[in-house]
């Protein structure tokens, strides 16, 4: 095995998008578990849109990557040495481990993986934070109910995705919006979802979502925040629920948009406003995985993966996908032995 380990740390603090060059690839000597402790030789890397939070110098809900520590960041892998006796090597786990090949742990908030019941990847998406995100934020904070109507902004990223599936899952009408062409087909003809539109393309926002919820939308679950969360409050429903998920087209901006001013709404409609953090249901995490992992293998659930090969690459994925490149889940491919 190597003696050394290759990471991503945080080299600078970007202004506006990151760039490659705000990153910086670096080996450091790779020690042995301790007493308590294993470690883990990564097979895949999450980029996920709340990373660019962390890397400013402000912290919100979580305290800021330092100026020189590697990446924060989910990944699977196996134990390859152990001096647990809960993680015996080749057990497959995900836990934070950050941008690296390699990490180590004394078992705290890692999840033991069956690499039997689904690929070990799912753990970053499906069957991971971005499906339980999905499955909580629209069970819970949106109080889905039979025949609701359900539009989804980011609709065709890990969590969206999830999302409308999800609201098909549970009887109800499914509507998103996203970026390009390719992945309104992957809306409609892979997750189910009942209508879709191309929020670059379209003229006027508050008329596409009319025409697609003539009935209006009694659900809203936003991961983009901007001019199309401003769009859907002129068509929520007496009593709608909206469930902020994530707010991707602000965390570049070095100036935060001005919008309309439509709280109102939420007066006349009756309706509530609630943001969330998966982290809320932590406690609960294990019942949204039982419901998750039976519905993927009667094959009721589905994610496409968008691969980037090598750790080297992990900036350039990660920036990627804060431009939408990814349809379903971006991950960066270190080891693809899942033997």
């Amino acid at each position: 095995m190597t003696s050394l380990n290759r990471q991503i740390t945080l080299k600078r603090r970007p202004e506006g998008y990151p760039s490659e060059s705000d990153f910086e690839l670096v080996e450091t000597p790779l020690r042995s578990p301790g007493e308590g402790e294993f470690l883990v030789q990564a097979h895949s890397l999450s980029v996920d849109p709340y990373m660019r939070g962390r890397m400013n110098d402000s912290p919100s809900y979580a305290e800021p990557v330092g100026i020189g520590d590697v990446m924060v960041g989910e990944s699977v892998g196996r134990v390859v040495l152990s001096n647990h006796e809960e993680f015996p090597e080749g057990t497959f786990v995900c836990g934070m481990f950050g941008w690296q090949e390699y990490g180590i742990s004394d078992g705290k908030g890692i999840r033991r993986i069956d690499p039997g019941a689904a690929p070990i990847s799912t753990a970053l998406h499906v069957l991971g934070m971005p499906g339980i995100t999905a499955y909580y934020g629209l069970l819970d904070v949106c109080a889905l109910q039979e025949g609701d109507t359900v539009f989804v902004s980011g609709a065709a990223g890990a969590v969206g995705s999830v999302v409308g599936q999800l609201a098909k899952l549970k009887g109800c009408r499914a509507v998103g919006s996203a970026g390009s062409d390719e992945k309104l087909a992957y809306m409609t003809d892979e997750l189910g979802y009942d209508a879709a539109f191309n929020y670059k393309t379209a003229d006027d926002l508050g008329r596409e979502i009319r025409a697609h919820c003539p009935d209006g939308v009694d659900v809203y679950f936003d991961n983009v925040g901007g001019p199309i969360t401003d769009a859907v409050f002129w068509s929520l429903n007496i009593g709608a629920r909206v469930g902020i998920c994530g707010q991707i087209s602000q965390y570049n901006l070095e100036q935060g948009e001005k919008g309309p001013r439509l709280f109102w709404h939420l007066i006349v409609k009756r309706a509530t406003v609630r943001g969330f953090l998966v982290t809320d249901f932590a406690a609960r995490f294990r019942e949204a995985l039982s419901d998750l992992t039976s519905w993927y293998q009667a094959g009721r659930l589905t994610c496409r993966e968008r691969i980037t090969d090598g750790i080297e690459n992990a900036p350039q994925a990660f920036i990627e996908m804060l431009h939408g490149a990814n349809i379903g889940k971006q991950l960066v491919r270190l080891h693809d032995d899942d033997s």
